[in-house]
């Protein structure tokens, strides 16, 4: 099947690495005009998007700023995927409110940010289709060392919720992601950090996150793709308000 978000304007935070990338590049095989947006734009280099922008999305005049451009140039968005994130790894013993804070600006507030700077362009077009980043690790199941990420991902399941409540009857539709393990970049990172901290090699780290996927792999980001795809696609014109599972079997 191709064409299935022909000549619909996406944006796409966090786009130049990982599950972001591989949402934008599944959504310009579809026909999409894509915005893609990264804090770091050199990772989104060789990205054949419509436009490839820096976006700070803990900035509220940076997104308000980038809403009203293009708002201007395209008249809003047909698509918002929220796919900027960040993993503290620690109890609550580890967790400083500096850390709580941080966590909670860019894995929630973002969101936030975000949806209230385009929505206003999806009502006025009278559709629109949200897709957040949230986890496996949150309200769903709980896993150690995840104390504030599970917190932040459970608070994006409660905002995905609301929001879907809200909108439903002006045909806004909003979903959650909740990702099992995924080999990406942000992933090797932790695996090096924490074979670092802990003194394991990084091949045994590495294992012990491919060791708690039932089915004895991680995830790929064109899979986590595979689904954002679907979500913010017309095929799932009569889903809103849920967090889908990508995980492997984690949450079983």
């Amino acid at each position: 099947m191709t064409g299935r978000l022909q000549n619909k304007v996406a944006l796409i935070t966090a786009a130049g690495q990982g599950i972001g990338r591989a949402i934008a590049e599944a959504f310009l095989r579809e026909g999409a005009v894509v915005i893609a947006t990264d804090v770091a734009t050199d990772k989104l280099k060789g990205l054949a998007a419509k436009k490839c922008l820096k976006l700070d999305v803990r900035s509220t005049p940076d997104v308000e700023a980038l809403a009203k451009s293009i708002g201007d140039e395209f008249g809003g968005l047909d698509i918002l995927v929220n796919c900027a994130g960040y993993v503290h790894d620690g109890t609550v013993l580890q967790c400083s409110e500096q850390d709580w804070d941080f966590s909670f600006d860019l894995n929630v507030k973002s969101m936030h940010r975000t949806v209230r700077a385009f929505l206003p362009g999806m009502l006025k077009k009278g559709k629109g289709a949200i897709v957040n980043m949230s986890s496996a690790v949150s309200s769903i199941r709980g896993v150690p060392n995840r104390y504030v990420y599970g917190a932040t991902k459970a608070a994006v399941i409660g905002l995905t919720k609301q929001l879907a409540a809200d909108f439903i009857r002006q045909g806004i539709r909003v979903n959650a992601i909740c990702p099992g393990t995924i080999h990406s970049p942000s992933l090797e990172e932790r695996i090096v950090a924490q074979a670092k901290k802990t003194g394991q090699t990084e091949a045994a780290v590495r294992q012990a996150f491919v060791d708690r996927q039932p089915m004895g792999r991680l995830g790929t980001p064109d899979e986590v793709a595979n689904l954002a795809l679907f979500l913010a696609s017309d095929e799932s014109s009569y889903i809103t308000g849920h967090p889908h599972l990508v995980d492997g079997g984690m949450a079983l």
